[in-house]
């Protein structure tokens, strides 16, 4: 598979393909990781397909994740089996196939209160989580888990305090950068012939009869209005779903609530410890998680009624979340310590469907259904299970003939996964040549794998490239002209946000390094002036809304802090005419 570039440019002219008059065999609503996954499904399967998001990729939950790539403990509790063995192959076979330039295994300590039963009843439970993950025949992505004492735990984690465990049991999950899984695999979709295209919105579902036939978008960019044909159109749009349903004009189809969830991070060093945690709460489970110059911590779980295109961390969320932390550490966190948050919707699938709904496949965590011919709605799931909830819906989609297409997903690397074992080997002496460190040398390879030779091509032709921000030194100048020229930026905010991590790693929210990231961008995207200090301010108006936002107390008064600063590019009501 060639690397393939996803410009504004190609944006443009997905577009325009997908409006022509030979029409899609499947149309994707929705650029999260589930719609990006069924966009590589359906392509690697012969399908001509189409994928449309109306804000920039992984926008909505899948950038705003615990970053977790995992079976999920808490399901061997409800005795699902089979739903952990599932997440667990997914795991695996993204740690060990489709992608380990971007999922990385990570040691957690499940702490222990009590010495006899506690450690025989989660000693049994974490045993039987790896002999579900040993249930394939591949080899293991991951080691065995492993029972400390109080000695041995608090010398992998000195900051656990004394008092709050008498051991552990050490286990092993996988972890990943939400956003950038889904950013690859729209690009690997893309590779396989999707087109593809971020801020297109969905604004009405065209019918002959009751048969869905395509849909009609708006270009956000331009407020040009087009007509896409598809035999099938496939609603992948998470807390959107229903409002996404009723465009159709039907009834029927799936009932989704949304949970908010919110993480808060705090530098590496404040915390002495090599292993992350996992701590049981009244209302969540609380991760303690390491990643990179940081700990993430999180998640909460409420009900959440606002816009759901800007949910925000509160000062009780956040406050929420310091004092379960600060029930297990040695020295407390303060909100000082909180140099980023962000906040999520889960997607919570309710049980059943709308009259008039035919449902294919259900399970404890997604259900794909059909509420009209020619729509197919999938709902629920995590991002774990994204390759598995792809298949269903392309499958219920096809029907019979899914016997003779079957999906291939399982053995399809996504961009970077080839070539990266030659990247790793290649990195020590690119290291040598461009001065990077260890860190960032590491930090490359993980982002990019087997392209990284993409970036060193880049640097080659321009030799500044090769520097870090000045402003955000964890970054190249040219993961930032790389995020322009091959990953489809189209405002400054796609960086910022999705394309790096900067709006949530720094206390400033990468705003020192704005303007040097501003001038990379200009000339590849054909900014003037004007444009350029635009989006400059947009951004900043939206880090001051949401720093307003964390000091409210309720969803509602965050909400409304949060409205103050207004999107560069604003998403249509979908109850408005078009």
């Amino acid at each position: 598979m060639t690397a393939t570039a996803l410009t504004a440019q190609t944006r443009t002219e997905a577009l325009a393909a997908m409006s022509d008059d030979a029409g899609l065999d499947v149309l994707v609503v929705g650029g999260g990781v589930t719609g990006a996954g069924i966009a590589l499904d359906a392509a690697t399967r012969g399908l001509r397909t189409g994928i449309v998001e109306a804000q920039d990729w992984a926008s909505g939950t899948s950038s705003r994740s615990s970053k977790l790539v995992h079976g999920g403990l808490r399901y061997l509790q409800m005795l699902d089996f089979h739903l952990v063995h599932e997440a667990l192959n997914e795991r695996d076979l993204l740690l060990s196939e489709l992608a380990p330039h971007l999922v990385r295994a990570v040691p957690f300590l499940y702490p222990l209160e009590h010495r006899v039963w506690q450690r025989f009843y989660v000693g049994s439970g974490v045993g039987l989580y790896d002999a579900l993950a040993s249930l394939s025949s591949r080899r293991r992505a991951t080691p065995f888990h492993k029972h400390l004492s109080h000695t041995q735990l608090h010398k992998v984690f000195p900051d656990l305090r004394s008092d709050a465990a008498i051991g552990a049991i050490q286990y092993w999950d996988a972890q990943v950068d939400d956003a950038r899984l889904v950013v690859t695999l729209v690009r690997t979709a893309a590779a396989y012939g999707a087109l593809a295209a971020s801020r297109t919105q969905v604004v009405e579902l065209t019918k002959q009869g009751e048969q869905v036939t395509g849909a009609v978008v708006v270009d956000l960019e331009t407020g040009e209005q087009r007509t896409i044909k598809a035999t099938t159109v496939i609603n992948a749009t998470g807390v959107w779903t229903e409002k996404t349903e009723a465009l159709a004009g039907t009834e029927g189809g799936l009932r989704v609530l949304a949970s908010k969830g919110i993480h808060i991070v705090v530098p590496r060093e404040r915390i002495r410890g090599e292993r992350g945690l996992i701590l049981q709460t009244e209302k969540s489970v609380l991760f303690v998680i390491p990643w990179s110059r940081y700990w993430v911590i999180g998640t909460t779980d409420t009900a959440y009624t606002e816009d759901p295109v800007h949910p925000v961390a509160t000062a009780e969320d956040i406050d929420y979340v310091l004092d379960h932390a600060n029930a297990v550490l040695r020295d407390p966190l303060t909100r000082d310590d909180v140099i980023g948050t962000w906040a999520g919707l889960r997607p919570l699938l309710q049980p059943g469907t709308k009259e008039g709904t035919s449902s294919a496949k259900v399970s404890r965590e997604h259900t794909t259904a059909s509420p009209t011919p020619g729509l197919v709605v999938i709902a629920g799931g995590k991002l774990t299970t994204y390759r598995v909830m792809a298949k269903d819906a392309v499958d219920f989609a096809l029907g019979e003939q899914a016997r003779t297409t079957p999906s291939i997903t399982d053995r399809v690397p996504l961009a970077g996964a080839v070539g990266f074992a030659t990247a790793r080997r290649k990195a020590r002496g690119w290291a040598d040549t461009y001065g990077w460190t260890k860190q960032i040398t590491d930090h490359l390879l993980h982002r990019y794998g087997g392209q990284l030779r993409d970036i060193v091509a880049a640097i080659e032709t321009q030799p500044d490239l090769a520097k870090p921000l000045e402003g955000a030194p964890d970054y190249l100048r040219a993961e930032i002209a790389f995020a322009a020229t091959h990953e489809q930026v189209v405002h400054l905010e796609d960086v910022m946000l999705h394309r790096t991590r900067l709006t949530y790693e720094q206390r400033d929210g990468g705003a020192a390094a704005l303007d040097e990231i501003v001038e990379i961008l200009t000339p590849i995207l054909g900014w003037d002036a004007e444009r350029a200090a635009a989006e400059k301010q947009s951004y900043l108006d939206r880090r001051a809304a949401e720093e307003a936002a964390a000091q409210t107390t309720s969803d509602a008064e965050g909400a409304l802090a949060r409205a103050r600063a207004r999107d560069i590019v604003p998403m249509r009501p979908l109850d408005a005419p078009t």
